[in-house]
């Protein structure tokens, strides 16, 4: 049996290309369950901090306290939007570039193979 070496190399980036595709569509499809179903998936409980010093008391009023356990839930929200804005874009730039390797090199080893059975 002769090893077709361009043929090798179709097959391999035909398969990266469908590989690259699907873990990006997982990936979208990951983020989709989070946002719309599991709305706390990526939600991370986190404790105020405090920063108390030994022999130091506490001057922070309950209002104060109140402000910053606000900032900081805010803060966790808005850190939330910009891990998906990545996985989104990441997840689409996989997509996009995945998508189209494996159509390329798919669609050549099909042409190469009806090419092979009109030449028998």
């Amino acid at each position: 049996m002769k090893i077709n070496i361009r043929l090798v190399y179709l097959y391999l980036f035909s398969f990266v290309g469908l590989v690259v595709f699907v873990i990006g569509c997982t990936r979208l499809v990951d983020l989709g369950l989070k946002v719309y179903v599991f709305k706390n998936a990526d939600m991370y409980a986190s404790y105020p901090q405090t920063v108390m010093q030994k022999g130091v008391e506490d001057v922070r009023t309950a209002e104060q306290i109140k402000q910053e356990l606000v900032a900081q839930e805010q803060f966790q929200r808005e850190e939330s939007m910009r891990n998906r804005q990545r996985e989104v874009s990441s997840a689409l730039a996989m997509i996009v570039v995945g998508g189209p390797l494996y159509l390329y090199h798919w669609s050549s080893i099909q042409k190469e193979n009806v090419t092979k059975k009109k030449k028998k």
